[in-house]
């Protein structure tokens, strides 16, 4: 592989909303050949915040995922608004969603479909967070917080209780770094 990157020759959009922007490229490959239709959805990127309470059990967060259609058990996590920086984002979406609050570092990003998008994930740790409030919920959200130990959050990976793949790496990248 020589590491040819392929050209972008036309770009329009084909959907340009506040819940998705989709992309309609034409490339010319490094050959010389050419894709007429490659589709990329464009994201300003999301934060997974793993965090952990004095006692060490996880805050986790349980609601409904319109594009699947169910409601899955994740970490907390939340879309980077216009001009906000990742951590902004990462302190302000745990505080809504959970009514914890606490200092965090960033651990990793990392892309989430380098295929078809343009989307990175920031994952955030934040270690001996405490209830500051109450949750501030948007428009759609229903959230129940939950905690769990983390031996627990090993067994809900591996039987799919937990199987949104952000949240999966996210969980495997901190049991690693916290054991």
């Amino acid at each position: 592989m020589s590491g040819s990157r392929w050209r972008v020759t036309s770009s329009s959009y084909v959907v340009d909303s506040e819940h998705l922007r989709l992309r309609k490229d034409r490339i010319e490959l490094p050959d010389g050949r050419t894709i007429e239709d490659y589709y990329v959805k464009e994201s300003r990127g999301f934060v997974v915040i793993f965090a952990t309470t004095a006692d060490g059990r996880v805050v986790l967060v349980r609601q409904y995922k319109h594009g699947i259609g169910k409601v899955l058990l994740e970490l907390p996590a939340g879309a980077i608004d216009p001009g906000e920086q990742p951590l902004q984002t990462a302190l302000r979406e745990f505080s809504e969603e959970t009514g914890y609050a606490g200092a965090m570092d960033l651990v990793h990003s990392f892309c989430t479909d380098p295929t078809n998008a343009d989307t990175v994930a920031h994952l955030f740790y934040a270690p001996n967070v405490t209830l500051a409030g109450k949750q501030n919920l948007g428009l759609g959200e229903e959230i129940t917080v939950e905690l769990a130990a983390l031996d627990e959050l090993h067994g809900f990976v591996r039987d799919g209780t937990i199987d949104s793949v952000a949240h999966v790496a996210s969980i495997y990248l901190m049991l690693d770094r916290l054991r």
